[in-house]
């Protein structure tokens, strides 16, 4: 069936065929969140082996902004196109860029085969979610979504021990052909899968003028929230000027959607005001845990005086209970009605351990500071089935791919608008060179004398932003879950 063919009904699947579905896309998206992390480990090793350690941090930003600026424009593809061959495609390009990753013989090489390999790993982890939205009902929806947040935290537990290893004990491009066979099981695996899967694409016009525009204002924004503060002054020339073209871009953007025929991202997936209240709920929610990933290592080996590898061990209670929360929330939210209620609990809960540590930012035994990392991040797990639901069960089943794209896209913006934020603070309370790593900043922080001011304002910004995730939460209507293949339920 091409684009311009009406859809087809499928017939039911069977659990067989919708488990068969859910392990091969877990497989491709696996490939997309270990690469964010198995990466990080090795990058003083690939410095050093290219003789360009300087440009070092560009291995990791040229990936994610790749990543982040097609990631609605894969949603849209497979509302065009279909699931399946825009998520072949996807691993496909990845796999090309993996291959590339690893001959490459220059620092330059290998920052622009990670821009290859973001632009096939973009669309893996959205798709992932769309799918699993086309097979399951929304009010089962949920429950499989936890499987989503499990390859989150496996990667984000075994990427940095695989990436140290195969840089210290084989070779750093180890970490880049090891997705040469996943890439080609799990190709394999959604190829034969995918076969059943049910079609709702419709005939679309992509509006490339719109895609283009989009790129532009987020390539350009991201970019200025990586360098400032690091690599440049947030009031310097380089700074501002990727502000103020941002902001022009995102301003054509806007007219474009109003104008076109068939805008990119169609009017009625902007004004649904569940997607605008569940994307912002996600949005402020996800980032500031984002950020607290990030900067809860500088805090604890400047603040507790904590080793590296102490510090990585001290973070896995705050990356395992985004799983068990969102677990817990996904299990229960096909079980009761108001399920807004469990995250609102949860981000209460998350709102209330924040409040602790901006209170006492110092002083806490170390078992109750990781019970409070722990609740944080179990009532964090608990919005994220529900934001990701919510707005798919909102949406007709061929705006799925779109609409799930535009949720995660603004996601990651508001993660990377966050974590600015909260380097911000941090980095106003010791002065470093431009390009500093975390562990410089741990390092010079570490004799830096009293930091509790600065740690108690980074854990106010933290607070600030759970209490924004609520309060969104709370303006997101609650609408009744699909059980079968009616269309979305509007209310007035």
């Amino acid at each position: 069936m091409d684009a311009t063919s009406p859809p087809l009904a499928a017939a039911p699947l069977t659990h067989g065929e919708i488990r068969s579905i859910i392990v091969g896309i877990i497989l491709a998206m696996l490939l997309a969140a270990l690469d964010q992390t198995i990466v990080a480990t090795a990058l003083p090793t690939i410095g050093r082996d290219l003789g360009d350690p300087q440009h070092m941090p560009w291995i990791v930003t040229s990936y994610l902004l790749a990543a982040t600026a097609v990631t609605p424009l894969y949603g849209k593809l497979s509302d065009i196109h279909g699931r399946r061959v825009v998520l072949l495609s996807g691993i496909a390009i990845f796999v090309v860029g993996s291959i590339a990753c690893a001959l490459a013989p220059t620092m330059l090489t290998l920052i622009l085969a990670r821009t290859l390999q973001g632009l096939g790993g973009g669309g893996l982890i959205s798709l992932a979610q769309t799918i699993i939205a086309d097979v399951v009902a929304p009010r089962e929806r949920a429950r499989y979504q936890v499987y989503i947040a499990g390859v989150f935290v496996s990667s984000s537990l075994l990427g940095p021990v695989l990436g140290g290893l195969f840089a210290d004990h084989l070779h750093w491009s180890v970490i880049f052909w090891i997705n040469l066979p996943l890439g080609l099981l799990a190709y394999w695996m959604t190829s034969r899968a995918l076969k059943h899967l049910p079609r709702h694409e419709r005939p679309h016009r992509l509006d490339l003028l719109g895609a283009a525009l989009l790129v532009g204002a987020t390539v350009t924004i991201l970019l200025a929230l990586s360098w400032g503060g690091l690599s440049y002054p947030w009031l310097s020339a380089p700074i501002l000027g990727l502000f103020a073209g941002s902001a022009v871009l995102w301003f054509a953007l806007a007219a474009r959607l109003r104008s076109a025929s068939e805008p990119f991202i169609s009017a009625a997936i902007l004004a649904n005001p569940v997607v605008r209240a569940g994307t912002l709920a996600a949005g402020f929610g996800m980032g500031t845990y984002i950020g607290l990933t990030i900067y809860m290592p500088v805090y604890f080996e400047a603040m507790l005086g904590f080793s590296a590898s102490g510090s990585g061990l001290a973070l896995i209670p705050l990356m395992i209970g985004t799983v068990l929360g969102a677990t817990a929330s996904g299990r229960a939210m096909a079980r009761v009605r108001h399920y807004r209620r469990i995250p609102v609990v949860g981000l209460s809960v998350a709102i209330a351990g924040t409040a602790i540590l901006v209170a006492m930012p110092q002083g806490l035994p170390f078992v109750g500071l990781e019970v409070l990392l722990a609740a944080i991040s179990l009532g964090l797990g608990t919005l994220l089935p529900v934001s990701t639901v919510s707005i798919q069960n909102a949406v007709e089943p061929h705006e799925l791919g779109t609409a799930t794209g535009v949720a995660n896209f603004f996601r990651q913006i508001g993660g990377a608008f966050i974590v600015a934020v909260l380097g911000a603070i941090v980095l106003s309370g010791v002065p470093v060179s431009a390009g500093a790593s975390h562990e410089t900043l741990a390092g010079t922080m570490r004799g830096g004398g009293d930091l509790t001011g600065v740690f108690r304002l980074m854990f106010a910004a933290a607070l600030t932003g759970f209490a924004l995730a609520l309060v969104f939460l709370l303006r997101m209507e609650e609408r009744p879950l699909r059980s079968g293949a009616e269309p979305a339920p509007v209310t007035e």
